[in-house]
Parts: C-alpha cells; structure tokens; sequence
C-alpha cells in the first residue's frame, strides 16, 4: 500500500528529529514550521517541553505578514537570533522538519547564525 504524503513526510520529520536527540547534550531545539503562506520558527528546551522564543511572519512589527519568500525567511531568522541572545541562547540544535535544507530554510538557518546563533 502506497503511502500518503503526509505519511511521508511525518516519517521525514520524525527521522530527522530523532537523529538530533543523540546530538542535543541539552541545547534547545530551533525547529522550523512551514506553510504555503507563512514561516515559523521557535526555540523550544525538549527537557522542560517548552519555547524559549518564537518569531513567525504572522507578527506585524517584523513587517513580513503573509509573505513567504527567503527575505521574509531571513528576517525571521534574524529576529529569532535576536530574541535567543536576549533569552541567554547561544548554541542550538537546528530541526528542519521534514523540509530540505534548501530555499527558505536555508535563508532562515543562514540569518539566525549572522545574528549570533551557533549550530
């Protein structure tokens, strides 16, 4: 039976999710959401369960809402690179998800370590 593709792409997120577990010794977690109108990122501690700082194009002082292109992505990750510093983060573990390394994800993991972030 042929799967779906969410099925799919679940089985991507998680695979890439648990290969970061071996790696974290404790760092939070940069996990990135995307949508086909917005992007999402957050800082989470996975120890606690929960977000340390958060940024996403659905915020108005950004200036980015509804758009979806790398310049809204690198605005994104320079905010949350911003927001983390102020957090006391320094080094995170960077979750892709399911989506390649490619395009807007690149874009945002590019800009959080301009500003500072380490991973």
């Amino acid at each position: 039976m042929a799967l779906s593709k969410r099925e799919l792409f679940q089985r991507r997120r998680l695979r890439v999710r648990n290969r970061l577990k071996k790696f974290a010794n404790g760092r939070p977690r940069l996990s990135v959401h995307r949508s086909n109108k917005n992007i999402s990122v957050q800082v989470i501690d996975d120890v606690e369960g929960k977000t340390l700082c958060a940024a996403s194009t659905l915020e108005s002082a950004l200036g980015v809402i509804g758009k979806n292109n790398k310049d809204a992505a690198a605005k994104i990750g320079a905010a949350i690179a911003e927001r983390a510093k102020a957090a006391g983060i320094e080094e995170v573990v960077f979750d892709r998800g399911g989506y390649l390394f490619h395009g807007k994800v690149k874009a945002l993991a590019d800009a959080a370590r301009e500003g500072g972030l380490k991973f």
